[in-house]
């Protein structure tokens, strides 16, 4: 057989140094050993096996001729896809032949058997080895067996010549001998069997440890594989942050903790299988039984890490959860509380039932919020302690700081309203009349010195409270911080990676118009009301001069919801946590959004508290006029947060002019042309249907409930149909009932019962729609003189020409 050299020897050693995904297999005399760090089986065969020629054109095995260090003869299996269809028997005679070409006169020869399957898979390298790993020495072993049994068969003749009579032909010496010689051949063949039953002991025994070789290499094998896959997860795991900034992202983590908890699960039952494996390689006396214990408990030992972790990691994290919901919540509590006191009309908390009302929607709110307004934060901080963080702690006093604000304006406002009930029920109480004084060029409201009775200075402090500085200006400026602190902040390049999406190029619709309200509130509108401390009198007269200016109010209004929208989804950001942070504010953003609309309620009281102790001064009649512009403009604020809310009509609604009523009504609808009557087309079931009363059109829409809770409790309307104001007439009176009035549209073709709910608000719709068909009239009569008198003129012109 010829024999193909491929490699030198320093070509396989390049060869094996430069790829560790060889498997090679070195063969020796005198023991086996098994080593299974990087595939590598080695073997102890005998050498003194009988050579066979590998028959067929395929070469399994490449004898090159070349050494290892340890002077090992290399045989090398090259890359060939045809392997597995080799024969055990064929792959058995050729490693028997090429072990059997190096001298037969040199002892303790050594191989290493090189198996090169870089492009193929690890289960064709199982299979490979499986079938390699007792070829040669089952060969050596039945060729032994073989010669064993010849011997024995030769021996048997041997001495079954000796046993027979003597033919005469040997020679007395010869004769003389054969007892001798029978006992020797006897004694041989004493000692050949002897040494086959050590062999075949031997045999045995090797067959068992090489089968414990294959189950050992197994076993580390998938033991390698298990272990790699966990530590692998744990360092995902150790990667996942154990703590988040917002509920959501603590959420997120959670389910991606979940997802790596499920792969632990799937990973903890692999790593029991090959436990399990361990133990019954243990239960079967494998000779390894100290390395396989040690390397199962290792693997016991790292599955309980990964679930340990994991488990303390989720704990860890709704820990953390639990508490971002709770400060959520007491963050939600906050904003529902300032959202009821900004709500409360306060000209409505002036009587007695309006303040008990008041006062009893506070303490509804206090005891239902009571768990969020009165914790203890100590506490809260010693249940979190584990899991609080620089930055929780951080969260956790600015929501400890808007409690307590919260709180403080609860309380002052409850004393308000105590103090009011407590007015309405003192008992009267006989005085002595005092002696007239005589009359006073001006009321102590306008006295530019102080009053020494305490009912002066009472007056002068309710005048001086609202407008004197440094005492007034945070009452009535517009706080630059919102703009300064936040909108500026937007803008910042540094603060952009911490913007929201959602939020950015969207600073117009958080903020609305405020940039207009500060710029006239701090530039003009305080100034006026500055220059007014020498001169009280011209307050009600700055408030009229700058009653337009007011309109900006109405914008800012009306982008509320957008706004509140916005910020809900994003003020748990960290940029508005940065920015509170940097501007060291107990009140989030949105309490200073709010101010705008708590400004705007103040103005008609402070109007009012001025009015009650200025009854006969000058500038009183002004400051009337003020009041009603101050309600006229909270009363057209409403009007139009209303009909943002209408849905349905399929045109512009600011066309129809400016909203100047609206309110519930019971409506009847019905006919009066045609052959049937009205009574029988008419509704006897009232519709409740909210109208919207403009200058150019009455629409009637459809009330829905109101939904949602704190910011997002809103009320919707669906649009119906509405009534042009050119073709509308009224009914001031219905039979049975004095809130009824009657509206007609287009000559009573389509009449319309209105029923309100008092008969002062019949009247003050009555008044309005009055003045809106006067309107029309004078409009109608203004156009038809100007008709007459072009008219006029052109027949003058034409008689001139004719006469």
């Amino acid at each position: 057989m010829s024999v193909h050299f491929y490699w030198e020897v320093t070509d396989v050693c390049t060869f094996l140094l430069g790829f560790g995904v060889c498997c090679a297999a070195w063969l020796w005399f005198g023991g086996w050993l098994c080593a299974l760090g990087r595939c590598v089986l080695l073997a102890d065969v005998n050498a003194a096996g009988a050579p066979q020629r590998c028959q067929g054109s395929l070469q399994p095995c490449v004898f090159a001729g070349g050494r290892g260090k340890d002077k090992a003869w290399i045989i090398t299996l090259p890359d060939n896809a045809g392997f597995n269809q080799v024969p055990e028997e064929s792959v058995a005679r050729v490693l028997t032949y090429l072990t059997s070409v190096p001298s037969q006169h040199e002892s303790d020869t050594k191989f290493i058997l090189i198996l090169d399957r870089r492009l193929d898979t690890w289960t064709s390298v199982k299979t490979t080895l499986q079938k390699i790993a007792v070829s040669p020495e089952r060969g050596m072993f039945c060729v032994i067996q073989e010669e064993i049994t010849a011997v024995t068969k030769e021996g048997k003749l041997l001495l079954s010549s000796f046993e027979e009579p003597d033919s005469g032909e040997c020679s007395q010496e010869q004769q003389q001998e054969r007892p001798g010689d029978w006992e020797t051949v006897n004694r041989l063949l004493g000692q050949l069997r002897e040494m086959e039953t050590a062999f075949d002991g031997f045999w045995e025994k090797h067959q068992l440890k090489m089968e414990q070789y294959l189950q050992l290499w197994k076993f580390e094998q998938s033991f390698q594989e298990v272990k790699s896959a966990i530590e692998f997860l744990m360092g995902q795991q150790a990667e996942l942050p154990d703590t988040g900034d917002s509920v959501p992202q603590v959420k997120q983590r959670l389910k991606e903790l979940e997802s790596l908890d499920g792969l632990a699960q799937e990973l903890i039952g692999k790593a029991q299988v090959v436990i399990l494996h361990g133990h019954q390689l243990a239960a079967n006396h494998h000779y390894a039984l100290n390395l396989i214990c040690q390397q199962c408990n290792e693997l016991r030992h790292h599955c309980d890490l990964l679930a340990e972790h994991g488990k303390r990691k989720q704990l860890h994290l709704q820990r953390t959860l639990e508490l971002h919901t709770r400060l959520q919540q007491a963050l939600q509590c906050c904003d529902e509380g300032a959202y009821l006191l900004a709500n409360q009309q306060m000209d409505k908390c002036q009587s007695k039932e309006g303040a008990q009302k008041a006062l009893q929607d506070i303490e509804k709110f206090l005891e239902s919020s009571s768990s969020y307004l009165n914790y203890d934060p100590q506490a809260l901080q010693d249940d979190f302690e584990s899991v609080l963080t620089p930055e929780l702690k951080c969260q956790l006093q600015a929501v400890q700081g808007k409690l307590d604000s919260v709180r403080s304006m609860f309380e002052s406002r409850q004393c308000c309203f105590r103090r009011l009930l407590d007015k309405h029920v003192r008992p009267v109480q006989l005085v002595a009349p005092r002696p007239e004084t005589p009359p006073r060029a001006k009321s102590p409201l306008f006295s530019p010195k102080h009053g020494k009775t305490s009912s002066g200075d009472h007056i002068e402090s309710l005048f001086m409270s609202p407008f004197h500085l440094p005492l007034g200006r945070w009452q009535l400026s517009v706080s630059p911080f919102p703009l300064q602190g936040y909108r500026a902040e937007m803008d910042n390049p540094a603060m952009l990676i911490l913007l929201p999406p959602v939020l950015r190029n969207r600073k117009d619709v958080l903020f609305g118009n405020m940039p207009e309200i500060y710029d006239f509130h701090n530039k003009i509108f305080l100034h006026s009301l500055e220059s007014c401390l020498g001169a009280p009198e011209r307050v009600g007269c700055c408030f009229l001069d700058r009653r337009e200016d007011f309109q900006m109010y109405e914008k800012y209004c009306q982008n509320k919801p957008r706004s509140e929208s916005l910020w809900r989804q994003c003020s748990e950001s960290s940029f508005f946590q940065e920015c509170q942070r940097k501007l060291e504010h107990k009140l989030g953003l949105d309490s200073y959004l709010l101010k705008p609309v708590q400004r705007l309620t103040k103005y008609q009281l402070l109007l009012k508290e001025l009015l009650k102790y200025s009854t006969s001064c000058d500038g009183v009649q002004e400051l009337q006029e003020a009041l009603v512009a101050m309600l006229d403009l909270l009363k057209s604020v409403n009007d139009s947060m209303h009909q943002i809310s209408i849905t349905g009509y399929d045109g512009d609604l600011s066309e129809l002019g400016k909203v100047l009523m609206q309110g519930s009504f019971s409506v009847w609808a019905g006919h009066r042309k045609g052959p049937t009557k009205m009574k029988d087309l008419a509704r006897f079931k009232p519709m409740q249907r909210h109208l919207f009363l403009y200058e150019k059109a009455l629409v009637f829409c459809k009330k829905r409930e109101e939904h949602g809770d704190g910011y997002d409790k809103t009320s919707s309307y669906s649009f119906k149909h509405f009534l042009k104001m050119n073709a509308v007439g009224i009914t001031e009176n219905v039979k049975g009932d004095h809130r009824k009035f009657e509206i007609w549209y287009s000559g009573r073709e389509e009449v319309y019962v209105v029923q309100a709910q008092t008969v002062d608000l019949k009247m003050a719709w009555l008044n309005e729609i009055r003045k809106i068909l006067f309107k029309q009239q004078e409009l109608i009569k203004g156009t038809f003189a100007q008709f007459l008198c072009g008219f006029h003129s052109a027949a003058e012109a034409f008689l001139l020409a004719h006469c």
